[in-house]
């Protein structure tokens, strides 16, 4: 019995000496027990309502100076009613009450918690009981998640509702871990938070997205150039914009955005993607996961995304095929000719293409995809099949209409001949390049020996 007196008078002198700058006098006072750890209240449903209150914590709050009775109306040292509640949720609820009592300028979404719309959410819920810490911003991103961890929700005026609760792990693996919310969320911050009405999803979703353009201009200004920023002058409201592919929160960096393109695109392009998937370059990346492989991005662009069924997108295939297919050293690596495109614009095809790039034409003619497929690229068993003959001559048929089904079987510029593949053609094309050399050799020698005789004769 003693030991705890001497206890109790320890914590109370401790306590008092803490509080010795509070006003008034109640706050050593309250503290002298409620400053001993492990003081609690059981409630009617059985609930255990813990009654301590740390000091430090009390002292370095935004209310440190405050005496109990400023929030705690009724008590004091001398006069300490009995209170029962039936739950720690109905405790919260009535002692939120007196935050009211001083801010009463309540606006925007605070106005809304006070009236109790929302979801039943209390200030302590958000801005704790004792420990209420004054705003910095430094700490302005844990403060909002104080309550956007949570399941709160925004209400549209087509009765959807979208959930507000922000997960804190996705903003630590997000790129914009390093910012704070109201750089993306400019209108908001601790002191004002205003209540934002949008008629539906969609609307809020891409009001959002302009927010984007603030520090990413330059692709902000090349969406605006691409086909999914006039789809909605046509009337299609779900034209994506910066959140339908990047996301809100858990935004990863763009390096890792292109492996992802696949199945973002396939939101809206489900049948692509389907193609896709089969080709060889989707089961490359999507099932070996080989990240040389191209995705939508790499033909497509992210942001300046060219309308593909164009004659003008038409014409810039071979450069795009290009952009991997002329890289010698990529390949290489996967026993490829990084020449397709150099043999391509030597050919009939490519010497008719370069023609219509310079008179400023957009007539059709036969590029790469046009025989090798778009979405759903197979890699052929062998060039000379009978199966690659059958396919290439329905190909050729579609242009040239009378052509014969052999037409194919003859050789093409467009590949490279070797001995295995058109011989003929490639004995030829080595007895040219012995043949003019010795040609060459041949004729600046008798140009020698004709000056030589020359000079003998003088």
């Amino acid at each position: 019995m003693r030991l705890r007196v001497i206890i109790s008078l320890g914590v109370f002198l401790w306590c008092s000496w803490l509080f010795v700058d509070a006003y008034g006098e109640d706050a050593p006072l309250c503290l002298g027990c409620h400053g001993t750890k492990g003081m609690s209240k059981t409630l009617s449903k059985g609930e255990e309502l813990s009654l301590y209150v740390d000091p430090v914590q009390m002292r370095e709050s935004a209310h440190g100076d405050f005496d109990c009775s400023v929030c705690h109306q009724g008590f004091s040292a001398e006069d300490h009613p009995e209170k029962t509640f039936s739950s720690k949720r109905g405790y919260s609820k009535l002692f939120s009450g007196a935050c009211t009592n001083c801010h009463t300028d309540f606006k925007g979404i605070h106005s809304v918690l006070i009236g109790g719309e929302v979801g039943g959410v209390v200030c302590t819920d958000c801005h704790t009981a004792h420990n209420v810490k004054p705003f910095k911003f430094s700490q302005e991103s844990q403060y909002c998640l104080v309550c956007h961890s949570q399941g709160i929700h925004l209400n549209f005026g087509d009765g959807a509702q979208l959930p507000l609760q922000v997960d804190p792990a996705h903003i630590e693996q997000s790129i914009h871990r390093d910012l704070t919310c109201s750089d993306c969320h400019s209108d908001f911050s601790p002191q004002a938070h205003p209540q934002r009405n949008f008629k539906s999803k969609r609307d809020y979703t891409v009001a959002s997205s302009q927010v984007c353009k603030t520090c990413h201009f330059e692709q902000y200004t090349e969406t605006l150039e691409s086909v999914h920023s006039r789809l909605p002058a046509q009337g299609n409201e779900d034209a994506p914009v910066c959140l339908d592919c990047h996301g809100s929160h858990a935004i990863v960096p763009a390096r890792e955005t292109k492996a992802l393109t696949p199945p973002i695109c396939a939101k809206c392009h489900e049948d692509k993607y389907s193609a896709y998937k089969k080709s060889v370059h989707g089961a490359a990346r999507i099932s070996e996961h080989n990240a040389d492989a191209p995705t939508c991005s790499d033909c497509h662009l992210a942001h300046k995304i060219s309308d593909p069924r164009t004659a003008e997108f038409h014409l810039l295939v071979p450069e795009i095929c290009g952009r991997c297919h002329s890289e010698e050293k990529l390949m290489k690596k996967y026993g490829i000719s990084s020449s397709v495109v150099k043999t391509y614009n030597q050919d009939f095809h490519g010497i008719t293409l370069g023609l219509y790039k310079q008179k400023g034409e957009s007539k059709r003619v036969a590029v790469c995809t046009d025989c090798h497929g778009i979405h759903d690229i197979a890699k052929p068993p062998s060039p000379n099949s009978p199966e690659v003959h059958a396919y290439l001559a329905k190909k050729c048929q579609a242009c040239h209409l009378n052509a014969p089904d052999n037409f194919s079987a003859s050789w093409i510029p467009h590949y490279e001949a070797s001995f295995g593949r058109a011989p003929v053609v490639f004995a030829i094309n080595l007895l040219y390049k012995i043949f003019i050399p010795l040609m060459v050799v041949g004729l600046f020698l008798q140009i020698l020996l004709h000056i030589w005789r020359l000079v003998i004769k003088r």
